[in-house]
């Protein structure tokens, strides 16, 4: 087991809501069945771009050990996508974080990302990358605790161009690289 992992199912101690708490949650690995409500949820969760249904049914087979999926009675609130970048193999690669709107607010994405982090496919993984826009401020903050968690390094540097690589259609995508931890 890596430094910093938690075991396979945290729960942190949160203000309980009219809806539940996190330890209500079942976090575990995507499957074919779920692409459609992560298609959804995605969409739901803007300024996350919404892929293409079968992207999301590759993410769930093909990716489901690096990815993870938080429920809560038989709703999808939470989901994260991911890989292991084949030419870095102490890497993780996280792709996308949704949290729907009734489950914000109450460390669900941070959950996840300690609960990917201990699953088998990420195990092992020395450093998180990601990219992420310059007005993205949730995912920054989200980022920033897990590395300060793990006291880890944080890197942040220009990546995806607005204008070179989006054809002006997109903001521009900075490189987040945490670690080593």
């Amino acid at each position: 087991m890596n430094n910093g992992s938690v075991s396979a199912s945290p729960c942190y101690r949160s203000a309980p809501s009219a809806t539940g708490s996190l330890c209500d949650y079942e976090f575990e690995g995507p499957s074919a069945e779920d692409a459609e409500a992560i298609a959804e949820l995605i969409a739901s969760c803007p300024p996350l771009d919404p892929n293409s249904l079968y992207c999301n049914l590759l993410q769930a087979t093909h990716f489901s050990g690096t990815c993870i999926k938080a429920e809560r009675g038989g709703r999808l609130d939470g989901w994260i996508s991911g890989y292991r970048p084949p030419d870095d193999p102490e890497a993780m690669f996280v792709w996308q974080v949704a949290v729907h709107e009734r489950a914000r607010g109450q460390g669900l994405g941070a959950t996840m990302l300690d609960t990917l982090f201990s699953r088998p496919a990420v195990v092992g993984a020395r450093r998180l990358i990601t990219t992420v826009t310059p007005s993205n401020g949730a995912s920054r903050c989200l980022f920033a605790a897990f590395a300060r968690k793990r006291r880890a390094n944080i890197d942040v540097r220009p990546w995806f161009d607005r204008e070179r690589h989006f054809g002006g259609r997109h903001e521009s995508e900075e490189l987040i690289s945490i670690g080593p931890f």
